[in-house]
């Protein structure tokens, strides 16, 4: 299992769970029931203050666990992949936390564009 913390494309349901990623030039739909928790983060070392009335996002990562197929038509059933994404309440945005299997090949080459 690798650590990271990379942003990625995730598409939603209306209820706001994942049903998308788009990581790494790759679009994947998610191929079983994703799960959710939620991690304690040391919001003290990342924040020099926590104003009045902050609360969801302040003190716990809100974290869910996929398994991901790539949408293309060709893919191996394989090719399936379990990450760890976190989402970050107040901007909306997704960052990819954990890599559970192999990492596919696309994962670990720098990315050129950076």
């Amino acid at each position: 299992m690798g650590l990271f913390s990379e942003s990625v494309e995730v598409g939603c349901t209306e209820t706001g769970q994942p049903r998308t990623v788009h990581w790494k030039g790759t679009h994947y739909s998610i191929s079983n029931d994703p799960v959710r928790w939620y991690e304690r983060r040391q919001w003290w070392l990342e924040e020099t203050r926590a104003a009045i009335g902050t609360g969801a996002g302040l003190v716990d990562h809100e974290i869910w666990r996929v398994q991901l197929q790539p949408v293309e038509a060709d893919a191996p059933a394989a090719d399936t992949i379990t990450l760890d994404l976190v989402r970050h309440v107040s901007s909306g945005r997704w960052r990819l936390l954990r890599i559970h299997d192999a990492a596919p090949v696309q994962a670990v080459e720098p990315d050129e564009a950076a």
